[in-house]
């Protein structure tokens, strides 16, 4: 998994690529946390380039949006296709998350 992270005023975008799982999900917890810090408010996920996602992946997402949340943040997940969007779909995470 590779991501890249942009800021645009109390906006950021986070691009993913690649894979979210159990081996991956730990280096995006540790963004997690930078945002959650950072309070960012407005957290857009871009994951038209995510291949595959598993239980991990989900749970960081789910974390990520709870704490955001909680501060009175917004996040938005776009792009969603192929496996990842079944993962979302299967959970009904697709009616949690604005896109």
């Amino acid at each position: 998994m590779s991501y890249t992270r942009t800021d645009n005023g109390s906006e950021t975008i986070v691009q993913f690529e690649g894979t979210l799982d159990a081996v991956t999900a730990p280096e995006f917890r540790t963004l997690v946390d930078e945002l959650v810090a950072e309070n960012r408010q407005n957290i857009t996920l871009e994951l038209s380039s995510l291949r595959l996602i598993d239980s991990s992946g989900v749970g960081v997402i789910v974390s990520l949006f709870k704490r955001v949340r909680a501060n009175g943040g917004q996040v938005r997940i776009v792009g969603l296709r192929d496996q990842p969007r079944a993962i979302f779909r299967l959970l009904r995470l697709d009616r949690v998350f604005p896109t």
